[in-house]
């Protein structure tokens, strides 16, 4: 138990970095979601092309990403901002059983609450149908053809 406690004490920052990096992330997916899907959006009427639209979104969420790992924050942390990617940094030996724990903790926080901001900031916008709080779901072809 002094161990757990330790490694808290120890690296609560970059937990805290991590919390805060997913929950931007999130931020900005829900309202570039909105913006490219939302119905009654400008943006969305003028793109009428799905495949476009879809090219812009990874555009955005992959210089969302670039800005979060390159900030002092990201550098500091580590930048993981994804479970999946603190796992593969534990499995590798790069981090301790207890940090990948209070990482990963930190990350469903910062992207819960990152959802709940936006939610708050645009209310029914993001729970349109069309933009359903940023959710990627497979396409008709199913979840094969996604996988």
């Amino acid at each position: 138990m002094v161990k757990i406690i330790d490694t808290f004490r120890q690296h609560w920052p970059e937990y805290l970095m991590e919390a805060a990096g997913l929950g931007v992330f999130m931020v900005s997916a829900c309202l570039f979601a909105t913006i490219l899907e939302y119905p009654g959006s400008p943006l969305r009427q003028s793109i009428e092309e799905p495949l476009l639209r879809r090219v812009i979104m990874g555009i955005a969420m992959g210089l969302t990403a670039v800005g979060i790992i390159y900030s002092p924050w990201g550098k500091q942390s580590g930048a993981h901002i994804n479970p999946t990617v603190t796992l593969t940094f534990f499995r590798l030996g790069k981090i301790k059983i207890w940090d990948a724990f209070f990482y990963i903790l930190a990350q469903f926080a910062g992207g819960l609450s990152g959802v709940w901001l936006t939610a708050l900031m645009i209310g029914s916008f993001l729970a349109n149908p069309s933009v359903n709080f940023a959710v990627t779901v497979p396409g008709t072809k199913g979840v094969f053809i996604a996988f």
